[in-house]
């Protein structure tokens, strides 16, 4: 486990050193921190406390990590997704954003959630079906 942190760690900073050389190019890098502190902001005001609220609310038991994690991946996806939900009316050019991303955002979160349904599921069948065999093998 160490050395898969270790890893996971090393491809974080390699990555992290990327952002910061692009960030060489960049003209204005006062807009480019302040979005990065709205998005920190956005995360840490809106979607963790929703995220954590809505799992100790909805969900009991065993299920409770894979739908705040589904939330989790939920949350990102709408905030990745905000910029070209909120582009009012039409584009002059119809070539910039040629998909529907409203639509492909909401296939996006059905996915998602249809995901976290399984593993819910299977997450609480699995002690159910190990009961079930322990009481088939024990004997009577």
């Amino acid at each position: 486990m160490k050395v898969t942190r270790a890893l996971v760690g090393a491809v974080g900073v390699a990555f992290m050193g990327v952002g910061a050389s692009l960030l060489t190019d960049v003209r204005d890098p006062t807009g480019v921190l302040v979005w990065l502190g709205g998005a920190v902001a956005l995360h840490d005001v809106l979607i963790a406390p929703l995220v954590l609220l809505a799992g100790l609310v909805l969900v009991r038991g065993r299920v409770r990590g894979p739908v705040r994690g589904a939330l989790v991946v939920m949350g990102a996806l709408t905030v990745v997704a905000l910029p070209v939900l909120l582009r009012p009316g039409r584009r002059a050019n119809a070539s910039v954003l040629p998909l529907d991303y409203p639509r492909n955002w909401l296939i996006a979160l059905a996915v998602v959630a249809t995901l976290t349904a399984l593993v819910a599921t299977v997450t609480a069948l699995v002690p159910a079906v190990r009961a079930l065999t322990r009481r088939r093998r024990s004997p009577s």
